[in-house]
């Protein structure tokens, strides 16, 4: 019989709490759930080396926990037996540290945090290792209704939806993390206050998304700052279950902008991707939310290096619309959306706040009004523009937060990034 080996690493004071250790055996389940239950704040959860074959999911509801293992490639939870679509973890305390380990096949999702404050996501792994199917979990990491997000230093393959999703949470920073052969690598949704930088989206159909969308708790997504990113060859096909919202996102897709304000892209490498290298769009589908704003505005768009972008575009339309433009893409393609209709209103609504892209020159399809179909787009190619847009303020997570994350050493990520 096992049993879970609880060391006090200091006695004198409670500030570095205890560690609960636990290596893989009979019951990987009763154990490492036994485990999460007894830890109390400030503990640490130590997982050695190993495969922990798991039938359910894992929580952990108890606040300023770390749970750690050995390493994103030593040690693995194993969700392949799992049954039902749980999680793989679930987190629903505040101040909770996930590092240095593997999830692996969870029928859900892979790790998610609901309703938490101080949630930090480093050096793990999450992948599901049959490959790209749309019966694979939608998220890898999915803070969602969060404030206060940390992710760094991890490696997201296979989601169905995004590998790396963010949604209606607010004060966050996704940085240095692998997104590849995911439907989206990235995703940022209906939040607030948002620094995307220096991670690399690689064979996923889009590479990184902002989007907005209605009929959630929160919205009115703003201030996102993507920068400092490698957005390289995002062809994959879209393997998305039908239906699903990121089912509608073509293919080839680099960077696409949805619904969202004061968002900027700059400094950024995208290049290989066969459609768009930066897609401005109004949310397409009917609505009923009267609070709700379809339209980007206020996106600036300066300082990114593009090549090789634009040669064979997959949404609809898109072949026709580069044969009238000379062939290729434009780097940024914005459709040209600068008024809507609220539900149960007459009165069209103008946009409020531009689109600027300084960098590069910019197509625009000139719709107009919102629910113009694409059949109509006139096509329209302007050079680089000039001014200026002030960018949103950088994103300061708690110091505390960042001093636990930052004792984490362990780096699966850093010759990717630099290759």
């Amino acid at each position: 019989m096992r049993a879970i080996a609880l060391l006090l690493l200091a006695a004198a004071s409670t500030a570095h709490g205890a560690t609960l250790s636990v290596s893989p055996g009979e019951d990987d389940q009763r154990a490492l759930q036994e485990a999460l239950i007894l830890a109390e704040p400030g503990d640490t959860v130590l997982l050695s080396a190993g495969r922990f074959r798991l039938q359910k999911g894992l929580s952990l509801d108890v606040a300023n926990v770390t749970v750690r293992g050995a390493g994103p490639s030593e040690t693995i939870l194993d969700f392949t037996g799992q049954t039902g679509d749980a999680e793989g973890l679930l987190i629903t305390a505040d101040g909770a540290l996930i590092a240095d380990l593997a999830v692996e096949n969870a029928a859900g999702n892979g790790l998610k945090s609901k309703d938490v404050d101080g949630i930090s996501l480093v050096n793990l792994r999450v992948e599901w290792t049959n490959g790209a199917k749309s019966t694979n979990g939608a998220y890898g990491v999915y803070p969602v209704s969060s404030k206060n997000v940390l992710i760094e230093r991890t490696l997201v393959r296979g989601a169905s939806d995004a590998g790396i999703y963010v949604g209606q949470s607010r004060n966050i920073i996704v940085r240095r993390n692998i997104a590849e052969m995911n439907v989206a690598g990235i995703e940022i949704e209906n939040s607030y206050n948002a620094d995307v930088y220096d991670n690399l989206a690689t064979n996923n159909a889009g590479g990184l998304l902002v989007f907005d969308l209605p009929d959630l708790p929160q919205q009115g997504g703003h201030s996102v700052r993507l920068y400092g990113n490698r957005i390289i060859a995002n062809n994959h096909v879209n393997f998305a279950a039908p239906g699903n919202i990121v089912a509608g996102v073509p293919s080839g897709t680099g960077i696409m902008v949805m619904a969202n304000r004061n968002v900027h892209v700059s400094e950024n490498e995208i290049s290989g991707n066969r459609g768009n290298a930066v897609m401005l769009v109004s949310y397409t589908q009917s609505f009923t939310d009267a609070a709700y704003n379809p339209l980007p505005r206020g996106v600036m768009i300066a300082g990114n290096l593009y090549a090789d972008n634009g040669s064979a575009p997959s949404f609809a339309g898109g072949a026709e619309i580069a044969a009238a433009v000379g062939g290729t893409l434009p780097p940024v393609m914005w459709d040209g959306v600068t008024s809507y209709t609220a539900p149960g209103s007459d009165e069209a609504i103008p946009a409020d706040g531009a689109i600027l892209a300084t960098d590069a020159p910019m197509l625009n399809l000139n719709l107009g009004t919102w629910g113009t179909p694409l059949s109509a787009a006139q096509p329209s190619v302007s050079p680089p523009a000039t001014g200026q847009m002030p960018a949103p303020a950088a994103v300061v997570l708690p110091e505390a937060q960042l001093t636990r994350a930052a004792a984490i050493r362990g780096d699966i990520t850093a010759s990717l990034i630099e290759r």
